[in-house]
């Protein structure tokens, strides 16, 4: 089963193509990962689906029904939610707090409680590996607990489908591989995973297929190993 799909999707900035007529699909279970030089139209592509943007032509669907077009919330609460290139939370209050938001607002659940949302935002701390006390003001974090925080907040909503914006960006070798397996554990929970990543071992290591995107045009689909021997991604995105 297609999770999700997109055809022919374009996008312009101005006279630019930053995404032109990219196909694609990610199946139901499986990790899809996206690399691509600065620059490809990776980041606008992830906002055209989570719907930021609106694409100029082309279609996207998630679980079969039409999003492209749709408000954020409206994507969100029918079960996709994102993290970002550079961290979006509110750093004034605590984590725990941060995560309960998406329980309580991002959910198509209605009257979902105060303690409810509070008991699935520990829960999913715990998940994600937080290692701190979770009354601590997020702003305060060090950067992978408040990518952390973002990404629980994220499953706070219920997702179905997660999209996560460079998740290792930044992050020590430690981290990153921690972080690779958190990518796996979510997957394991039923979730299907849409990723960007610069981090060439992680997305290596934990994706069932790729998608390339250069200049805004998709320029290979295939295996981690398909990609990494592919004589036109290396010329291309290694510059070799």
């Amino acid at each position: 089963m297609r999770m999700l799909e997109g055809e022919k999707v374009t996008k312009y900035f101005g006279g630019l193509a930053a995404v032109s007529q990219v196909d694609f699909h990610v199946e139901k279970g499986e990790i899809f990962g996206l690399i691509g030089p600065n620059g490809a139209g990776k980041t606008t592509l992830f906002n055209l689906i989570s719907g930021a943007f609106t694409p100029k032509s082309g279609v996207i669907k998630f679980k079969g029904k039409k999003i492209s077009g749709l408000k954020p919330h409206k994507i969100c609460r029918m079960g996709m939610a994102r993290t970002f290139q550079e961290v979006k939370i509110f750093p004034n209050m605590p984590a725990l707090q941060n995560v309960a938001l998406g329980a309580l607002f991002g959910t198509p659940k209605k009257n979902v409680s105060t303690a409810e949302a509070a008991r699935r935002a520990e829960e999913l701390l715990d998940f994600v590996g937080f290692s701190v006390p979770k009354t601590v003001p997020a702003g305060g974090l060090t950067l992978v607990n408040q990518k952390r925080v973002e990404v629980a907040r994220a499953l706070a909503t219920e997702v179905d489908m997660l999209l996560l914006d460079e998740l290792m960006a930044g992050l020590t070798p430690t981290e990153t591989a921690d972080s690779m397996e958190l990518v796996t554990r979510i997957r394991d929970r039923g979730i299907t995973v849409f990723m960007i990543e610069h981090v060439m071992k992680a997305i290596m290591g934990v994706c069932d297929r790729i998608m390339v995107l250069h200049h805004g045009e998709k320029i290979a689909d295939g295996t981690p190993k398909e990609i990494a021997t592919s004589k036109k991604i290396i010329e291309v995105y290694l510059g070799e």
